[in-house]
């Protein structure tokens, strides 16, 4: 059953002032592999802004937006062997996911030179 969906876009030059501005934003929403692998593509602040965007999808998805007090680098994106993207949580999240039996995180992300956009669904 269907139990969230949640949706965002974001404009990827506002990613990219904020990991640029040298406050620490790069290490607080993203994890290491995240970092690891937006750092390793050509246009990687659109990598970034669509990883972001799905961070906020799920927000959106889980019902809280970005009020909930816990970390962002604990929503990870990840990619398979083919590239397909899904979300890995950590810490808190995954508490929160197993307390509320979120079996199943769909996660659908695109991105163009200026905008990335992501679609998160959970299923329970």
């Amino acid at each position: 059953m269907i139990v969230g969906v949640g949706i965002d876009i974001i404009e990827v030059d506002r990613v990219g002032e904020k990991i640029y501005n040298g406050n620490g934003f790069l290490e607080k929403v993203f994890s290491p592999g995240e970092i690891s692998f937006c750092e390793s593509k050509a246009n990687k602040l659109e990598h970034y802004a669509a990883r972001f965007a799905a961070k906020e999808a799920f927000l959106k998805a889980i019902g809280s937006g970005l009020t909930v007090s816990y970390e962002l680098h604990e929503i990870e994106v990840v990619s398979d062997a083919l590239g397909k993207p899904s979300i890995d949580l950590k810490g808190n999240f995954l508490t929160l996911a197993n307390e509320k039996n979120w079996n199943k995180i769909y996660l659908s992300l695109s991105h163009v030179r200026a905008m990335a956009c992501a679609v998160v669904i959970l299923e329970q």
